[in-house]
């Protein structure tokens, strides 16, 4: 049975906070106490999960100097994420690192092991500075995710996701949108950027989910917002399909934002048509291309700068998409736009 997602609904940044001394995870912990009972999550998870947040915290503040952060968001499939990102000098050797009793600090080194342990799944990302390389950031990301329910753990489909979705300054609307629909071997989405920011611009991008289940091609669903928004502030949009059977990748989008397809040879950084959809635009761009066994797709608002490439993120593109989400959103969002990343990874 066709999934739906929803960003608006599935992907929520529920906890922001800078980690500039161990006094953070005070905070960190009170608000993990509050959403864990009201969500019914069983004791042992919510213990583990509070020890999580103090692994990252401690981590923060010893090895970047309290120059970092920690986020709870809330993902689909009854998902906690715990993220800590810093802006430190990066682990050096992450497979060392991640062994008992390994430590530069002076303390037990069971941190990274830890937080292996007691989540459900965790991915590290880590980069060094290093001369004569481009680079836009150094420091390390650790994803440490939590099921609530058992059976709610990642479909092996072929394909993964990750999304990230934040408003302007974190306020209540939201007109960055992503809808996405997995059915079997197939996976759609439409991702919108209302015009503007603010309650006008969400308005704009709500309830346009039955034009992925009324699925004809990317291009009529184009045509079908644009239709629905003529009474609208008007939105960009970009949809994508992946079809695992015929190892084919079809997007279309209109207005300003981007698409960016890295096949783990090169990447591709898609521009599309100008215009606004219920307003005035131009034809839609489309781009059609088959496969290879792997395969990573990003699309984004243009709340993400798109002035990165591979070399400003050497290796992020083999890491789970969630992490690439995080990753981009966080480092190349504009603090003065929502701000919304989609990935998709085949294989």
């Amino acid at each position: 049975m066709p999934e739906m997602f929803d960003s608006a609904i599935d992907c929520k940044l529920l906890f922001n906070n800078a980690t500039q001394s161990e006094s953070s995870l005070i905070l960190l912990r009170s608000k993990l106490v509050a959403i864990t009972r009201r969500l019914g999550v069983d004791t042992l998870k919510q213990e583990n999960m509070l020890l999580v947040a103090s692994e990252l915290v401690s981590n923060n503040v010893k090895h970047a100097g309290g120059r970092g952060l920690v986020q709870l968001w809330k993902q689909p499939g009854n998902v906690l994420d715990l993220l800590s990102l810093d802006f430190g000098p990066g682990i050096a050797n992450l497979a060392v690192a991640e062994e008992d009793g390994y430590s530069t600090a002076s303390t037990l080194g069971k941190g990274l092991g830890a937080i292996r342990r007691l989540s459900d799944e965790s991915y590290i990302y880590t980069q060094q500075a290093r001369t004569g390389q481009s680079k836009r950031w150094t420091g390390t990301v650790i994803l440490a995710r939590f099921y609530l329910k058992r059976e709610n753990k990642e479909v092996k489909s072929g394909f993964k996701f990750g999304l990230f979705s934040r408003s302007l300054s974190d306020e209540r609307y939201n007109g960055d949108r992503i809808y996405l629909q997995r059915a079997g071997k197939m996976l759609r989405w439409l991702h919108l950027d209302g015009l503007g920011h603010g309650e006008e611009a969400q308005a704009a991008t709500a309830d346009l989910a039955a034009h992925l289940i009324n699925y004809e091609s990317p291009e009529t669903i184009l045509a079908l917002v644009d239709r629905q928004l003529v009474n609208t502030r008007g939105a960009v949009a970009i949809t994508g399909e992946i079809d695992l059977a015929k190892c084919n990748l079809r997007i279309s989008g209109v207005g300003d934002m981007s698409a960016h397809i890295y096949d783990h040879e090169q990447i591709q950084h898609v521009a599309f048509a100008p215009g606004i959809l219920g307003r005035e635009h131009r034809s839609a761009t489309v781009l059609q291309s088959d496969f290879g066994k792997k395969c990573v797709i990003v699309t984004a608002s243009d709340g993400i700068r798109r002035n990165w490439d591979t070399a400003n993120f050497a290796g992020l593109f083999n890491q789970h998409p969630q992490l690439i989400a995080y990753t981009l959103g966080n480092i190349m969002g504009r603090i003065s736009d929502d701000q919304s990343v989609c990935v998709c990874t085949i294989g």
